[in-house]
């Protein structure tokens, strides 16, 4: 068990940054869904969009905090766990695809379900890779 004087206690200021960006980044994301909407049974572009623009923003996060040399503490909480956290939608994605079968769609939601996955990862790795090479 671990000594509670060692268990780091929780800044508030951390909690107010992840509240702050996560109310941007799920407005963001409603934005963008009442912008791109699709009907039941179709393949769901903005939770695709969405989840995949937000793995390639992580990825340009994730290289510019790793390159900074003292960045802010709080700005990992505010954009990454924030504003992406709050902006990406693993449950959406989750529901698009059960949408999806159970409208007899089958082979699009399976199609769906791997192209997301696969896109987002491309997408997490294409955005650190990119901005790592473009800060040389």
């Amino acid at each position: 068990m671990a000594d509670p004087a060692s268990v780091p206690r929780p800044r508030w200021d951390a909690f107010a940054a992840i509240g702050a960006g996560g109310a941007l980044g799920s407005l963001a994301r409603y934005g963008l869904s009442v912008a791109v909407p699709h009907s039941p049974g179709r393949f769901p572009l903005s939770t695709f969009a969405t989840n995949v623009s937000g793995c390639l923003l992580i990825g340009v996060l994730m290289a510019l905090l790793t390159a900074a040399k003292k960045p802010h503490r709080l700005l990992r909480p505010f954009l990454g766990v924030g504003i992406l956290g709050g902006y990406t939608t693993f449950s959406t994605y989750a529901t698009d695809t059960l949408d999806l079968v159970m409208a007899g769609r089958p082979f699009t939601g399976l199609a769906y379900a791997f192209a997301t996955v696969a896109a987002a990862l491309v997408a997490v790795y294409a955005g650190h890779e990119i901005t790592r090479a473009v800060r040389k």
